[in-house]
């Protein structure tokens, strides 16, 4: 996916895309959905937290593991566990079913039990070495119920909200995965959220925070 790319889908969201440290302003009159930044149980940190870092990914792919292992581990300690930085997680399967797709409703399906955290930390550090027939013995692992996990497994009733979240990235304008957006959890009118179309380095994701922790405003060069 190349930046024109990403920059000519992303305008109408009015989303400022970094690039390798760089940014880019992004014109537009778009806006995001209202419900954008919504909590619906895949959320970690305080709801208080001034910034909101949503990610859309992919419990197969690589770069997304790459990030689940080098970069959320210390984003977590500095701004999530500090209380300045709210975590979302959206779907974004890169197909249209087989184990990207199970794998998502799985996780969704832990989390009726209050496990979905748990069921995607877990399902990470497989590094896509899982097929949908281990899901079970992972639930019986984190303690749920057998028979409810496995009958949600098979209604596919999460199907529909997984590629709603697919849809919604799509939208924004990420075709691949990982893809980040970062904003102020309440922000003020007219300012473009951060959106980080990769797994880039650790420090890509502490240079925008600290910038709109110390009161930036979100600008960008283009």
């Amino acid at each position: 996916m190349t930046f024109l790319k990403v920059k000519k889908a992303a305008r109408q969201f009015g989303v400022v895309l970094v690039l390798a440290g760089m940014t880019a302003s992004l014109t537009g009159a778009g806006e995001l959905p209202p419900d954008f930044s919504r909590e619906d149980g895949r959320t970690r940190g305080q709801a208080a937290a001034p910034l909101t870092l949503i990610e859309y990914s992919d419990f197969t792919c690589g770069y997304c593991l790459k990030f689940f292992r080098e970069t959320w581990p210390r984003l977590k300690v500095k701004y999530v566990d500090a209380g300045k930085v709210r975590f979302l997680y959206r779907d974004f399967p890169r197909g249209n079913a087989g184990l990207m797709v199970d794998a998502a409703v799985a996780a969704r399906c832990a989390g009726d039990q209050g496990k979905y955290w748990e069921m995607h930390d877990h399902l990470f550090a497989k590094a896509g070495e899982f097929g949908a027939g281990d899901f079970p013995a992972y639930g019986r692992a984190l303690g749920l119920d057998g028979t409810a996990f496995s009958a949600c497994l098979k209604s596919g009733k999460y199907k529909e909200a997984v590629f709603r979240d697919r849809d919604e990235g799509n939208e924004i304008g990420f075709r691949g995965t990982p893809g980040f957006v970062l904003m102020r959890t309440h922000p003020p009118a007219g300012e473009k959220p951060v959106g980080i179309p990769g797994a880039f380095p650790y420090e890509v994701f502490e240079e925008e925070i600290e910038r709109l922790l110390g009161g930036a405003p979100v600008k960008g060069k283009g």
